[in-house]
Formats: C-alpha cells, sequence, structure tokens
C-alpha cells in the first residue's frame, strides 16, 4: 500500500523510477512519461532502449554497483532529432527479503532545464570576463594617456579620476540594460549635464533613436566627457550665454553610420594652438579607433568642433525607446 502511494506522488514529478534483475533485464518502469526510459519494457536492456555509448556507460555504471554493492550517481545525456535532454541518474543494489542482491533498483530525473540554466551562467561568465579585460585595458590606456599629458602628480590624479568617473556612469547605463549597451540621449545627459552651469538649458541635442553597443557606449561617453571638462574650462560651458550644439544622425549610403557632431558657440575665442592636455588623443585616436570608426576634431573660431562617425555593426535603431 505504501510502495503504490509512493509511486503515484511519484506521477507528479520529473522523476522515473525502474528495477532490473541481476542480468539488467528492466523488471519494471513507473512514470516513464517521455524519458529516455518509455521504451523499457519488462525484458528489454540498456542496448534495447539506448544508443550504443549510452547503453555501454549505463551498463558499466550498474555493474559497479553490483559489483561493490556501492549505489551510484551519474548524468546521461539523450538526443532526439535536433534537442537534447539530460538526466540525473541514481542506482543502488535491490535486494530480496532475505537481503540477497536481485539486482537494481534506480531513479531518473530529467535536469536539462537545470543543465540549461548553468550553460546559460557559463556563457555569461565568459562574455562577464570579455567585458572586464577590455574594461581593464579602456583603464591602461587612459591611466597612460592622462600621464603622458599631465605635469604635476595632482593634475593626473585629478584627470584619471575624471575619467575613470565618466566611464563608471556609462557602464552604469550599460549594466541596467542588461549589457546590451546604451542609447545616446542617457549618454549626452549623463556625461554632459554635470558640466552646464545652467544644466541642459545650455545643451541644444538634437537625438536620433540609436542604442549604441556596451563597447560603443563606454568610448562614446568618454569622449563626451573630455568634450564637457573643456568646454566647462576654457570653452562655450565656461561663461554664461555660451552654448554645445549636440546632433546625432544615421547616414545611409556607402558611408552608413551614426554621425555625432559635437559643436560650440558662444563661448571665448578658440585659440588656433592646441592644448596637449586636451583629451586630443582619446578624441582622435583611442574612441574612434575602439568603435571602428573616424573622427575629426576642428579648433574653430567659435569654437571646438569634433565629427564622430560609428559604424553600424556598433549601433541599432530603436523604436519609442526599445531596440528593434
Amino acid at each position: 500500500m505504501l510502495a503504490n502511494k509512493i509511486l503515484r506522488a511519484i506521477e507528479n514529478t520529473e522523476m522515473s523510477v525502474f528495477a532490473q534483475d541481476l542480468d539488467l533485464h528492466y523488471s519494471w518502469v513507473s512514470n516513464a512519461g517521455q524519458s529516455w526510459l518509455q521504451a523499457a519494457h519488462e525484458g528489454a536492456s540498456d542496448a534495447d532502449i539506448l544508443s550504443e555509448t549510452a547503453a555501454q556507460r549505463s551498463t558499466e555504471m550498474k555493474r559497479e554497483v553490483l559489483s561493490t554493492g556501492r549505489p551510484l550517481r551519474y548524468e546521461m545525456s539523450i538526443n532526439r532529432g535536433n534537442q537534447t535532454r539530460w538526466y540525473d541518474v541514481c542506482v543502488d543494489v535491490d535486494r530480496d527479503e532475505s537481503g540477497e542482491p536481485c539486482g537494481i533498483i534506480g531513479t531518473s530525473f530529467d535536469i536539462t532545464d537545470q543543465k540549461r540554466r548553468e550553460e546559460t551562467l557559463k556563457t555569461l561568465l565568459r562574455e562577464l570576463s570579455h567585458r572586464s579585460k577590455n574594461l581593464l585595458a579602456i583603464i591602461q590606456s587612459l591611466a597612460s594617456q592622462t600621464a603622458r599629458h599631465s605635469l604635476t602628480v595632482p593634475e593626473f590624479l585629478v584627470r584619471f579620476r575624471g575619467r575613470i568617473q565618466s566611464l563608471s556612469y556609462s557602464q552604469d547605463i550599460v549594466t541596467d540594460a542588461d549589457w546590451r549597451g546604451a542609447d545616446l540621449e542617457s549618454l549626452v545627459t549623463t556625461q554632459v549635464e554635470r558640466y552646464a552651469p545652467d544644466g541642459m538649458d545650455q545643451i541644444e541635442f538634437r537625438p536620433v533613436d540609436v542604442y549604441l553597443s556596451p563597447t560603443a557606449s563606454l568610448h562614446v561617453g568618454l569622449a563626451l566627457h573630455e568634450l564637457a571638462v573643456n568646454a566647462a574650462s576654457y570653452g562655450s560651458l565656461s561663461v554664461p550665454g555660451g552654448k554645445v550644439f549636440i546632433e546625432a544622425r544615421v547616414e545611409g549610403g556607402e558611408d552608413a553610420g551614426l554621425l555625432i557632431i559635437w559643436q560650440e558657440r558662444g563661448g571665448p575665442r578658440v585659440r588656433a594652438e592646441r592644448d596637449a592636455r586636451f583629451g586630443t588623443s582619446t578624441l582622435e585616436r583611442i574612441v574612434p579607433n575602439a568603435v571602428g570608426g573616424e573622427a575629426r576634431l576642428e579648433y574653430l573660431p567659435e569654437g571646438i568642433r569634433y565629427t564622430l562617425t560609428v559604424p553600424e555593426a556598433q549601433y541599432e535603431v530603436m523604436q519609442r525607446g526599445t531596440p528593434e
């Protein structure tokens, strides 16, 4: 009676229960369902219901149990068409009323969903490792570039901390979006607004609904940071009435890509000579190289103009704030 109740309870699970004799022929199977045991019938062996490789391994495990008297647990994969199912199999010695071995008693539990979650986690961890290495490489490059153009240690620390903070802000946006990337409008608001005394009232932004890849998000955010810091220190954001115009548009044709234009107006007149401490290396070399695009930095009398082209592979067009 108790055994029947136990078997009835098992029917509501993914577990199958089976028994085999000393010759490893199946005596009975309960709750086989759609598992690998669905073809098992009285008198059948593993060779009758499994592939040659799976049957050989399963038979070896069970013979070891009969030989040692100790239970064993192993995983088994079954291929069905384009799908693979995974099972956790536990086998032990079955004994008669006198305590003598009379065969094998075992359970099989479908763990396919668990295996898929494990594979997903492994993939995510590999991706996290890859992105972490990329981020460390960016930081190393920034440290070298900042040190090269800093005259004193305090100057280096201030500039380097600002750039690291910029990466942190962009990374927050990327992380909040489950590592898909960042929308351009969020990057502009996060990286530029805090450097404008009057906030976004000094920023005229003509956005386009695009979602930048994680790599492009970090580097475009870094470019915006460099431009905003310079504008707040020497350019249009350093004086009342100064403005920054940011335009973004997607262009087609042979040179298809995202065009981002930064133009300052209303600030002090720009000198023709360049300040090496201004992040020209970041803007003209590091950022465009990282995204596989092109950049141009112009010292126009009315204000700095920076143009960055981001190739199609580094962004996707959104609809109503959601990636296509």
